[in-house]
């Protein structure tokens, strides 16, 4: 995917949206930022099919040798895939993010809304202010 047709959460998971017949779905990832203020990952915990998530709620955490973080969901809805392999090769994770690297997918509540995402241009401005 293309870093500049994505929207991004302030705490560093981007977003594309793609419209599936009269639902709209989030394939939700983790920035290259991220992993390059994580270095070595070592474990991830992600959420099962089927399971809700929360805008601005932890949705799986991700561990590096340095740290436990959480993943924040960007959007509202219904867990509808995840990345299930990813666990188990984390480097896919480093050599792809905005690929092969995706996270979840969720379907979107009708009500969710995509105001409070950064464009890239805004994301990247945080990512140098911080």
């Amino acid at each position: 995917m293309n870093p500049e047709q994505l929207k991004y959460n302030p705490t560093h998971e981007w977003v594309a949206i793609t419209e599936q017949g009269d639902e709209r779905v989030a394939t939700v990832g983790i920035t290259d930022f991220a992993l390059e203020q994580l270095t070595d990952l070592v474990y991830m915990e992600l959420p099962k099919k089927g399971d809700q998530v929360t805008q601005g709620e932890p949705f799986g955490e991700v561990e590096s040798v340095k740290a436990v973080s959480n993943l924040y969901s960007p959007v509202t809805g219904e867990v509808i895939d995840v990345h299930a392999e990813l666990v188990d090769d984390l480097e896919k994770l480093g050599n792809d993010p905005f690929g092969e690297g995706w996270l979840i997918k969720v379907r979107l509540a009708a009500d969710a809304t995509l105001d409070h995402l950064l464009d890239l241009e805004a994301y990247r401005k945080q990512c140098a202010d911080s």
